[in-house]
């Protein structure tokens, strides 16, 4: 296992701790929370904790939960979460992030502001002084009209191209939507920024979470740090 392999897994570790028996609980994307979500599975064969319900955000976090044991549910059915474990592509100082890395964004929103808790675990790499530094902010609109949306994007200022997959091909979400990957450069106006991308008809989330998570598990190479509000 790589040394950012071990930080990720250790975070994940630490994250787990905080699923008690009969939570429901938010499933994140992406490569932190896979081993989040073993380790829950492991939690749930051994009987260390039971009737916990998994509420996935994508089909590939579906399709980990149930080889490694996790029961599913909908939001249907469980409108309300308990605690979200998720991944974060870029984390500032007050907790605000950028996610969509891996193209869940739009689901990954929806969880989270269904959460009473969102637990976000990343390494070291992922802390930023400002939002945009490291990371492009994914934006997923429509496919009807995202040439537009594409447009307006860089009239405020960004480099914008859309995701695409190796065979060149416009990557999909699940809803079958497009992303685009748009460089800002730091963004200074997280709020404004957030405001006038959600005022778009074509855009259906971006990746700026403003405000969602409650704390922040950080696996360094001198142990694990948390923020909290």
């Amino acid at each position: 296992m790589s040394y950012t392999d071990t930080l990720k897994a250790q975070s994940a570790k630490e994250a787990i701790k905080h699923v008690k028996s009969s939570m429901v609980i938010g499933l994140g994307t992406g490569s932190t929370v896979r081993f989040a979500l073993e380790f829950l599975g492991e939690m749930i064969t051994d009987r260390k904790i039971k009737d916990v319900v998994g509420i996935p955000s994508s089909k590939i976090t579906e399709k980990i939960s149930k080889r490694v044991g996790i029961p599913l549910g909908s939001l249907e059915d469980y409108p309300e979460i308990d605690l979200t474990i998720d991944g974060a592509d870029e984390v500032d100082p007050d907790m605000n992030l950028i996610k969509g890395g891996g193209g869940a964004l739009l689901r990954e929103k929806i969880i989270a502001q269904a959460s009473k808790r969102n637990i976000i675990i990343v390494d070291e790499s992922k802390l930023s002084p400002c939002l945009g530094t490291k990371f492009y902010l994914p934006v997923e609109v429509i496919p009807f009209g995202y040439a537009m949306e594409k447009r307006f994007i860089k009239s405020l200022g960004a480099e914008v191209k859309i995701r695409q997959e190796t065979e060149g091909y416009p990557f999909l979400t699940d809803q079958g939507n497009y992303i685009l990957e748009c460089n800002f450069g730091p963004i200074r106006d997280l709020e404004t920024l957030s405001t006038i991308l959600d005022g778009r008809a074509g855009i259906m989330a971006h990746g700026l979470f403003v405000r969602l998570a409650t704390e922040v598990i950080i696996a360094q190479g001198t142990g694990i740090r948390y923020l909290k509000k």
